[in-house]
């Protein structure tokens, strides 16, 4: 039934992306840097913020909630109708990587995020010293998930890196999962 709500909405070329991971992990610069905003000026999102971009044909909703601790309780009032959740790993943050899969794992045994992929943005890629994708696949046990599609991707918010190719990979995933054209 899931799928066929799914379907539906993607035939209207609108898609529901949840943005998650622990703060400091770089969501809203991300965002802002996707719509072209200034990234000099961010702060910790409270609540939560929706920006809608077009891209290859689509309109997509991206939601971006905050991940302080004392705000994590509430990511479940998110879930509904989410088509692909985009986890931000903050590459430079090695001690709170087990907190890290410890949520996402959480988060992926969640009955309402069933069907939706994820893209795990390893974030602050550019910084020296950063974890290496093996480092985070392993730290995240990736190669474990077998209940959602994902990919992991090496990005920047600051620079821009590889934001775009995510959201390819979105937008690609969901025809291919939905048999859309």
């Amino acid at each position: 039934m899931l799928s066929i709500l799914r379907k539906a909405r993607l035939k209207d070329k609108e898609m529901r992306i949840l943005m998650l991971g622990l703060d400091n992990a770089g969501k809203t610069t991300i965002v802002k840097r996707i719509m072209n905003e200034d990234v000099n000026t961010v702060s910790p999102t409270l609540g939560f913020i929706i920006k809608t971009i077009e891209y290859d044909g689509y309109k997509l909703n991206i939601w971006d909630v905050g991940g302080q601790k004392t705000l994590r309780t509430y990511w479940k009032n998110y879930f509904e109708k989410t088509d692909t959740l985009i986890w931000v790993v903050d590459a430079t943050d090695r001690e709170r990587m087990e907190d890290c899969a410890t949520e996402l794992k959480g988060l992926l045994q969640e009955e309402r995020l069933t069907g939706a992929s994820l893209l795990v943005f390893k974030n602050k890629s550019d910084v020296p010293g950063a974890m290496t994708e093996d480092e985070v696949r392993e730290s995240l046990q990736l190669d474990s998930i077998h209940t959602h599609t994902w990919n992991i991707m090496a990005c920047s918010a600051i620079t821009g890196l590889n934001l775009k190719e995510g959201l390819e990979w979105v937008v690609k995933d969901a025809k291919d999962r939905l048999f859309l054209f």
